[in-house]
């Protein structure tokens, strides 16, 4: 009995399709076709108008004046204007009354809605009878429509002759005996706080909704090996709660300040950017270059470098976001 060498050599069949390289890309196409419409509409709706934008930037464009060079049909301007414009944003004195303003404003509202936010998380990841009608009455001021809250703030709160701040002022008054209580126009008055407190009860259910989400976040058995431990409700919060909400409270921060910073009904409703320019923000002043100077390439060359500073915030916001996915990814 003889046996040949082929009769021990394995035999070995070529895999059958296509090869792995253009199979992983047309599985990569696949997945990424259905995002493609959404994509072509992004670009369409965000990214053109913005290089709209930068062009006009570089125009010295006022409507008021003749043009003699046509923009895509849209109008004429006068002239090129290289990057003067961006230099008259960073110089022009109310310009830069509108960036202090939008700094305040910013601050002043992501800080306090924060700390308000977090006060009011704590108590609500407490049980109580009525916890889940407190929890929606509490969200109710980010459900309803930025002007409808302005307008609510401006007259139902704040109008002196009829507003409840004076009414429960001049009830005060009543109760030691005088007759008048004073009658204070807080809009004339203190504009820029009146403008704080409209946006911080907009944006405070804003902040609660994430730091609650943190908090309910928490382990337990970490919780309760401290209460074991003798640990008191200051000290679990100081060493335990605190550094847990790190994450959150930054992104709660820097998502708030994304939206706060691009505030314009509020400014408009309550206070038209006065007394004089005292509550004008970028957004505002925007709006007056564009639509009251008429200067187009100046309003344009604010509004890239509001744009800018927006997308540089939000990177963080993004990074901040990712490092706290990718930090309970890891706890898991």
């Amino acid at each position: 009995m003889t046996t040949t060498i082929s009769d021990h050599v394995p035999t070995t069949e070529a895999p059958s399709g296509p090869p792995p390289k253009t199979r992983s890309r047309r599985e990569a196409w696949l997945r990424r076709g259905p995002l493609l419409p959404a994509l072509i509409f992004t670009i369409i709706v965000t990214q053109i108008p913005f290089l709209i934008t930068i062009a006009v930037s570089l125009l010295n464009w006022n409507i008021q004046r003749p043009g003699v060079k046509s923009f895509l049909g849209l109008g004429t301007y006068q002239s090129f204007a290289g990057l003067s414009n961006f230099g008259t944003v960073f110089t022009d004195s109310r310009l830069r009354a509108a960036v202090v303003n939008t700094i305040v404003l910013t601050a002043s509202v992501v800080v306090i809605s924060a700390l308000v936010g977090l006060g009011i998380a704590v108590l609500l990841d407490r049980k109580f009878p009525g916890r889940g009608v407190a929890r929606t009455l509490l969200i109710a001021p980010f459900l309803i429509m930025p002007v409808a809250s302005a307008l609510l703030w401006k007259h139902a709160l704040y109008n002196p002759d009829y507003g409840l701040f004076n009414g429960l002022l001049n009830w005060v008054w009543q109760l030691f005996g005088a007759q008048q209580g004073p009658v204070v126009d807080y809009v004339s008055s203190t504009p820029m706080p009146a403008v704080i407190a409209a946006l911080v009860w907009q944006w405070t259910p804003f902040m609660m909704l994430i730091l609650l989400a943190g908090l309910q976040s928490q382990p337990g058995d970490v919780l309760e090996a401290a209460k074991i431990d003798r640990a008191s409700p200051v000290q679990i919060f100081r060493h335990i709660t605190l550094p847990h909400l790190r994450r959150y409270i930054e992104l709660s921060v820097l998502l708030g300040s994304v939206y706060v910073v691009q505030t314009f009904d509020a400014i408009f409703t309550i206070t038209q950017g006065g007394p004089g320019s005292a509550t004008t923000n970028l957004p505002y002043e925007i709006y007056l270059t564009m639509f009251r100077k008429f200067e187009y390439g100046e309003a344009a060359a604010a509004g890239v470098v509001v744009v800018v500073g927006t997308i540089i915030v939000a990177t963080f916001a993004l990074r901040t976001i990712s490092s706290l996915f990718t930090e309970e990814e890891m706890s898991r």
